[in-house]
């Protein structure tokens, strides 16, 4: 008996050895795609999770201590969603991508791929690919060449991997450009060659590991755009890996914000940046404004924060248990304050302070505001009509107000 076929000490079952080389993506090293059978196998089974992970934690032994990478993660990826893992350096997200892939085992718990248990199968048997933020195109090849890779491995006939590679370059905007070496492409027709190449196998979800990393901003907020209208073109499962909001925001069905080996918020982009759920993801997502205070009063299904006679933060409650005296801690966007100079005459969210920064962006202009409970508010104010907005008259150093709607107001304080 071989080393790859003796029983794990944890008693798994013995593990296959992975194929080494390059995968049927054309990336070299261990394959991360299915070589195990034909491409488009059959349709998915629309209830059943793309991929779902159960309880799924990596540990790592450093200077002899146990490091935990991530840790007990429950999370189900849709069929044909388009899913990024959003989180700082070190929050565990490709870690957990690697574990998907099969580059990494977990310590515990099982990772699926339509509904089969793939936790112990290495990298060639699991029907994914993967693209990195280096493509790692063949540089002696051209771009049909490196699009037809994966097929010519699999023995594909010709006059279908004439047919596929020419569909996949429709699709990623790269026909008439079959001829050209990767050095003669921009860093976006790159970027869309490795892109073609892991889907011209037709796998049942690719990984994609900050792949626009390397890429100018201008490039990377097109690609952004071209990445989105691809997943919707090919309808396969997407799986993002970015520390990037933008990116994320841009082009994510859901998000999962991970920090610290944990997913804080699993939702929308549109939940996860009106309502973030953590004090972290409040302040991960965009700019927001974290203000604190005890619970004056109770009033219509809203907590009353009074900072004074005239100053107050109303919060929202609905159903969550609140009571008189409780702080909380409450989140408002940048966007939705109003900035003036005169005191406002709604009774909704009001607060004083001083100008303390002023800085001209172009489309929007910033304030940061020193309140007078010490806190400091970042405000952005449009500047579509200029001439006309009194924000425009606002320097700093000036006596200032600012208001908002209640309902921009979220609370994430311990007792809601």
């Amino acid at each position: 008996m071989t080393d790859i076929d003796a029983p794990a000490a944890d008693g798994r079952p013995p593990r296959a050895a992975a194929t080494v080389g390059t995968s049927a993506a054309g990336q070299p090293g261990a394959s991360a795609a299915g070589d195990a059978g034909p491409p488009g196998a059959g349709p998915p089974d629309e209830t059943v999770p793309a991929i779902e992970l159960a309880g799924v934690a990596k540990e790592f032994q450093a200077r002899g201590e146990l490091v935990a990478a991530v840790r007990g993660i429950d999370l189900a990826i849709r069929q044909g969603e388009f899913f990024s893992m959003l989180g700082p350096s070190g929050c565990g997200k490709t870690t957990t991508m690697r574990m998907v892939a099969g580059f990494e085992e977990p310590t515990r718990g099982t990772v699926s791929l339509q509904g089969r248990d793939v936790t112990w199968d290495p990298p060639n048997k699991r029907d994914v690919n993967m693209v990195f933020q280096s493509y790692a195109l063949f540089p002696h090849m051209n771009v049909f060449e490196n699009v037809a890779f994966g097929l010519r491995r699999r023995n594909v006939a010709k006059d279908r991997i004439t047919r596929q590679v020419g569909e996949m370059l429709e699709i990623v905007d790269l026909t008439g450009r079959e001829q050209r070496r990767p050095r003669e492409l921009s860093g976006g027709q790159q970027q869309r060659v490795a892109l073609a190449r892991a889907l011209v196998n037709h796998p049942k979800a690719l990984l994609l590991d900050e792949p626009l990393g390397a890429l100018d901003l201008k490039l990377r907020q097109a690609m952004q755009v071209e990445l989105k209208r691809i997943q919707r073109e090919v309808g396969i499962t997407f799986v993002y890996v970015t520390h990037d909001q933008n990116e994320a925001l841009t082009m994510s069905d859901r998000i999962a914000v991970m920090n610290d080996g944990v997913i804080e918020h699993l939702g929308s982009p549109r939940e996860i940046y009106e309502h973030p759920a953590t004090r972290f993801v409040a302040g991960f997502i965009g700019t927001s404004n974290l203000l604190t205070g005890r619970v004056s009063r109770l009033t219509g299904g809203a907590a009353v924060i009074e900072v004074s006679p005239e100053e107050r933060i109303v919060v929202p409650v609905g159903q969550r248990a609140c009571g008189q005296g409780d702080e909380i801690e409450v989140t408002v966007r940048p966007e939705k304050i109003a900035l003036s100079l005169a005191q406002p005459v709604s009774a909704g969210c009001a607060l004083r302070g001083t100008v303390a920064e002023v800085v001209y962006l172009g489309t929007s202009t910033n304030f940061i505001i020193t309140t007078s409970t010490g806190a400091d508010v970042v405000v952005f104010v449009q500047n579509a009509a200029a001439t006309d907005d009194a924000a425009a008259d606002v320097h700093r150093g000036d006596a200032v107000w600012l208001s908002w709607e209640p309902q921009y107001s979220y609370a994430i304080g311990s007792s809601l």
